[in-house]
């Protein structure tokens, strides 16, 4: 049985002037157009293939992969906005639908909207929603201080940057923890702070720990050995040129400086630090 809006691994059967055939077992036989079929494709090779719906609902499947799979998250950009709803392009011939009733607000042409992609249990259609609330923290999952997650922005608000955490709960990361660009629909990793009584997480994107003590100290002696042993930005330097050079906060910074002075590795001298050859 095969599964709607991923990907799935199905053996070629037959072959026509329109494109090739594929074994879907209880689903029959699928079709990859002839656009798609790369060349030297012979029945019975195995092909990795997305499974979605044409314009007329049948099943069909493409060697494409779209930007966002069925459970995914993603900003998506709106193609057009029709009397039956919005469309986005998701990376596929056939755009992908945001019915109105998945709108949190009123979309337009050119806008980029941040969807999860889901399959519609009446129609049983691949579509989009905005509405990510009906699927985050559902789940009992459980979270350790310190332990590193995938986030995806989804918003800015007062206090920093909401986030989708591992596809499966709310997250914030508080504005005075970061000290680098961010954006909506921007992947990165994040680490758990803490977890708030009402389940969401409070996130931070620095490594915590000596972990990150030793990966900084590294970076700040590889610098120095490529600065012939000395570099302009020491404990007392402006965050803004500790994040520009490191992209760390001063507090971080300095603590590294610190432990690389007890190690007499280095020395301060006038407004930054030097190597001890």
């Amino acid at each position: 049985m095969i599964e709607l809006g991923k990907l799935n691994t199905l053996e070629v059967v037959r072959e026509e002037d329109h494109g090739i055939y594929l074994e879907a077992g209880i689903d029959g036989e699928i079709l990859v157009p002839i656009r798609e079929v790369a060349e030297g494709t012979r029945i019975g090779d195995m092909l990795e293939v997305f499974i979605y719906r044409d314009s007329e609902d049948r099943l069909i499947a493409t060697t494409n992969t779209p930007m966002a799979m069925v459970g995914d998250y993603a900003v998506l950009e709106v193609m057009q906005v029709t009397p039956h709803g919005a469309f986005l392009d998701w990376g596929l011939m056939k755009d992908l639908m945001l019915p109105f009733g998945e709108q949190k607000r009123k979309v337009s042409q050119g806008m980029h909207v941040v969807v999860r992609v889901y399959v519609d249990e009446e129609t049983r259609r691949i579509a989009a929603t905005a509405r990510l609330g009906r699927y985050l923290g559902k789940t009992d999952r459980k979270y350790l201080e310190n332990e590193e997650v995938n986030v995806m922005i989804v918003d800015r608000t007062d206090l920093g940057y909401r986030v989708v955490v591992e596809k499966e709960d709310w997250g914030l990361l508080y504005h005075n923890q970061i000290f680098q660009a961010l954006h909506v629909g921007q992947g990165l990793k994040a680490y758990v702070f803490s977890t708030r009584t009402d389940g969401k997480l409070d996130l931070i994107l620095e490594k915590p720990g000596p972990e990150k003590a030793m990966t900084l100290s590294k970076q700040i002696l590889d610098r120095l050995q490529q600065s012939d042993g000395y570099i302009d930005v020491g404990d007392k330097s402006d965050p803004s040129q500790i994040l520009a050079m490191f992209n760390v906060s001063k507090k971080t910074y300095k603590r590294a400086l610190s432990q690389l002075y007890k190690e007499k590795k280095i020395v301060f001298e006038g407004e930054g630090v030097r190597l001890v050859q």
